[in-house]
Order: C-alpha cells, then structure tokens, then sequence
C-alpha cells in the first residue's frame, strides 16, 4: 500500500480541502487525519465512528495528603511553578501548569508525590462513503501530538493491509515540528500545498527541506495561484531548480467556502477550471505513485 500525506508550511493554504477532494475521487483508499491539533476534515468526510479510543500520553504529578508532611521542599524545585501552598496551607499541584518533569517526585522525602498518566484526547476508527477513515482529537493544550499523529497513521496502515487497499491518503499538520515529521514518516509522496503569498513561499521552502531530510520525495501544488502571479512564477521558478516538481496550479474560486459550509468536497460541489485541475492532479498523482 503506497501513502501519500498532504502537508503546507503554514496552515489556510487549502490543504484539508484538497485532501476531501482526493478522498472523494480515490477508489480503492484508506483515510487519516493526521492534523490532531485541529482535526477537521471529519467535517467534509461525515464519518460514522465504529470505533472509540481514549490516548494516554505523558506525565502529571499527584500529591498523596496523607504522607504529605508539608516540608515544602517540592515548591521552589520546581521550575514551571507548578506547586503551590492552597488554603489549607499544603502544596498543592497545578494540573495545567505541571509539565511532568517529575523533580518533585525525585526530591519529595516522604515519597508522597506520584506520576499519573493522563488522558490527552482520542482516536477514532470510522466509516465513510468514501472508504475507512481514522482520525483523532487531541484535548485543548494537551502534547504529544507527535505520537498521537504516529498511532492514528499505524491504525489506518493496518486497516489499509487488513482491507487490501491501494492507498493512504493522510491529512498531515500545518508547519514543520513533530507532528509533521510523525505524518511524513513512511510516506512515498509529500504533497507540499503552498499559496503565493510571501509567507506562503518561505514556508513552503522549510517543508520542501524537511522532507528531503528525511528522504521523502515531495511536490508542490500552487492552491490560489491566480492571486498573485508575480510569486505564483516565483515559487514555480524555485521548485525547478530545486527538482521539485509541481503537481498543479488551482485558481482562487469563492465556492470553496461554500462547499465547506456546505460539508461537500469540493470536486463534488463545483464543476468549473478550479475543480477539473484538482481532478487532473489527482489523476496524474494517482498514476504516479499506485
């Protein structure tokens, strides 16, 4: 099974409105989100959940009150101010300050501090009419995203071989940190969507340079190309003497919007120049890489 991960340097280039496209004109495809930090192309796949599952990820610190003897050494040892004298007068831990570290485990004379993994969001195994779809929803300033991002892309590898699927098609995270990597990881294609804004260009550049670190071959798609054509030209010129080649050019349409309002993909909603170029880069993806 071939994966191909939709990525951008910097989120709002378009890239979970492409990836609702492909999912729609794949035939024989498994479907993943990888974009747990802001997970949203459930939204245009309606999936029917089959399966629910609770991440556990990292480390709080809990104090036992009854060895608790108040000594106070845990306090000032700890960096992120985490621990703190409440109104009974007693160190008290600060669950959305405590990062983890486990120095106040590690001081505390009276072992009356603990280490308790905690529930960080969940993951989904779902249906769609489009095929199977595993996607996730990490908890509001919850991490390890990385590592979320790494099961829900081992889950649909699994359902993919399990179901005799041709393709992957995932919905990587915006930027280039752990989320990123953990999405490209195993990938055959880095589809790189880029818009022809300044910072569109620098970021698309910082991806691009990311994938080949990791030896993941990589294309561009210029989403909104017509915006801008001075940098339009600018990004193709560089992808060029990069070996990067563009896999296609989208023009801005308004009907996007409505589409998303409307939680239709794209190619499904509109039939104009927009929507016949997202269907050729599909069909020249798709030809390339199964």
């Amino acid at each position: 099974m071939k994966q191909i991960v939709v990525i951008s340097g910097k989120g709002g280039t378009g890239k979970t409105v492409l990836s609702a496209c492909f999912a729609a004109l794949s035939r024989n495809a498994v479907l993943a989100d990888a974009d747990v930090d802001a997970s949203n192309l459930h939204l245009l796949l309606h999936p029917e959940i089959q399966e629910r599952r609770v991440f556990r990820s990292g480390q709080k610190a809990r104090i036992d009150r009854e060895k608790c003897t108040n000594c106070g050494v845990c306090i000032p040892a700890c960096r992120f101010d985490a621990l703190a004298d409440n109104a009974s007068g007693r160190a008290a831990v600060d669950r959305l300050s405590c990062e983890g570290c486990g120095i106040c485990f590690r001081l505390c004379p009276a072992h009356a501090v603990g280490m308790e993994v905690r529930d960080c969001g969940e993951w989904y195994v779902s249906r769609t009419r489009y095929g199977p779809f595993v996607h996730a929803r990490l908890g509001a300033g919850e991490e390890n995203s990385g590592k979320l991002v790494t099961e829900v892309r081992k889950k649909a590898c699994e359902i993919g071989e399990k179901e005799g699927k041709d393709l992957l098609i995932m919905d990587g995270a915006p930027g280039i940190g752990c989320p990123v990597i953990a999405s490209l990881t195993g990938a055959d294609l880095a589809l790189v969507v880029t818009e022809p804004t300044l910072s569109g260009v620098h970021d698309m550049e910082r991806i691009i340079e990311l994938a080949r670190h990791f030896k993941i071959p990589a294309a561009a798609c210029i989403n909104k190309y017509d915006l801008n054509m001075d940098n339009a030209e600018a990004i193709e010129t560089w992808c060029e003497s990069h070996s990067i080649p563009v896999a296609g050019k989208v023009a801005f349409d308004p009907s996007v919007t409505d589409s998303v309002v409307r939680r239709i993909p794209y190619v499904e909603y509109a039939a104009n120049s927009s929507a016949a170029a997202i269907r050729k880069m599909w069909d020249d993806l798709s030809r390339d890489i199964i």
